[in-house]
């Protein structure tokens, strides 16, 4: 049996803060960051993940990996969901790492990074891509995976079970879709907040002319401003394309309801992140008050038990699982099953570094084998950085092409590496010299 014979981390940071990329209501200069871990096998091939941050804390996450060194290295080199579960289990079940979460936080997203970079591996000795080698899984295996703690009271293993049983007819069906016509995304790129206002009209043009449905705004820093560039918006596009609005956590719950109250004559589609993710109570007041503007959230929930009570509380319409905040795959599925038990629609977050490249398995996995439907979803769609990928995500005409390289697209060039390395790859000690 082959092992895992090392694990090497690397810091790898891009300056989007140059241009403002990224920016918005909170985060005003971000660097996009990754984490990036490699897992060595003995004999080849490796296994790839990340976690991503944007800049300044990228090397207190690398140490949280490198920490889980020890649960690793020596391990037989994963193949099926027996070993895969059996990896997150041991992972998240160090009660000592466990402490600094628990299940949450920088130590939760390292050992998302560790997991997501074994299913990687797995799916490339299995020479298919995440989202049809787990998509192959029986639902017996998939069930396996779930960590079913603190959820009982939402989703039990036997619902879990018939929700992925309802699923299995059509499965070579919509596997040919997406092979075929791909999968839905929205467009972020016009939409960030240190933008001027002739680049978000002339990029929102550019979204509808390549054939996105939706595009998404970012709001939250000054009222005035965001009621003019929402009408520029509208405006722009026309009344035929959803817009979603994005607040990064910025307001307490009345704000919300009050700025949301202000845009509402535009038609926004969605408010995404209108306050803190921990609210469950304060999300589920907006969202009583902002009906029928829905509310999304997720990409900074920290593990399955948040969602859950989010769910629960009528708190959210809309679901942004993040293929790298929460404890890899094996949690992600949980959030999965649970937006299927409760008929919520799963629109990922992919703002960031590989973020696209990852989360497309998860949607299509997910319309697959899991909520058989891709209605009202979207993956959002961010057109930067995926020139460093061996497997970039690719849009056209405003969907997502399925991946067929093996694995979970995480592997970024070896040049890459080598440039954008923090803090002595050239484009840092450049950059340190000016």
């Amino acid at each position: 049996m082959a092992k895992i014979i090392g694990m090497e981390v690397l810091d790898v940071r891009f300056p989007t803060s140059k241009e403002l990329d990224g920016s918005d209501a909170m985060n005003p200069d971000p660097d996009y960051s990754a984490a990036y871990v490699v897992l060595h096998a003995d004999g080849g091939p490796d296994g790839y993940g990340l976690a991503f941050t944007i800049g300044r804390g990228n090397d207190v996450q690398a140490a949280a990996i490198r920490a889980l060194a020890p649960h690793v290295v020596g391990r037989d080199v994963p193949e099926d969901a027996a070993a895969l579960g059996d990896l997150s289990r041991t992972l998240v079940g160090d009660s000592q790492f466990r402490w600094l979460g628990p299940e949450k936080g920088v130590a939760h997203m390292a050992v998302g990074a560790v997991v997501n970079a074994a299913w990687d591996l797995a799916a490339r000795r299995a020479g298919l891509p995440v989202w049809q080698f787990a998509a192959r899984m029986t639902a017996e295996e998939l069930v396996s995976l779930v960590d079913f703690r603190y959820l009982t009271d939402a989703l039990t293993e036997a619902e879990a079970l018939d929700i992925l049983r309802a699923a299995e007819p059509g499965r070579a069906d919509r596997t040919k879709q997406l092979e075929t016509r791909g999968y839905r995304a929205y467009s972020t790129s016009p939409g960030w907040l240190g933008y001027a206002d002739a680049k978000l009209v002339r990029l929102a043009e550019q979204a509808v002319a390549d054939g996105f449905e939706m595009i998404k705004l970012k709001v939250g820093g000054n009222l005035e401003d965001d009621v003019r560039r929402m009408k520029l918006a509208r405006e722009t596009v026309g009344d035929g394309i959803r817009i979603a609005v994005d607040a990064n956590q910025r307001w307490d719950v009345s704000a919300a309801v009050t700025w949301m109250t202000a845009l509402a004559p535009f038609d926004p589609y969605w408010i995404e992140e209108p306050t803190s993710p921990d609210d469950v109570l304060g999300h589920a007041a907006i969202a009583k008050a902002l009906a029928p503007i829905k509310v999304a959230t997720g990409e900074h929930v920290q593990n399955r038990v948040v969602f859950k009570q989010l769910l629960q509380a009528d708190a959210i319409s809309v679901l942004q699982l993040d293929a790298a905040r929460v404890g890899g795959f094996n949690e992600n599925l949980a959030i999965l099953l649970l937006a299927a038990k409760f008929g919520v629609p799963v629109c990922p977050h992919a703002g960031g570094v590989g973020l696209c490249e990852l989360v497309r398995h998860l949607s299509m996995f997910d319309f697959v084998a899991v909520s058989g439907t891709d209605a009202d979803r979207s993956i959002e769609w961010v057109d930067h950085l995926h020139e460093h990928f061996t497997d970039p995500a690719v849009v056209e005409r405003g969907h997502y092409l399925a991946p067929t390289a093996p694995g979970f697209s995480a592997r970024m060039h070896d040049a890459t590496l080598r440039r954008f390395r923090f803090p002595d790859g050239p484009e840092w000690t450049e950059t340190a010299s000016e």
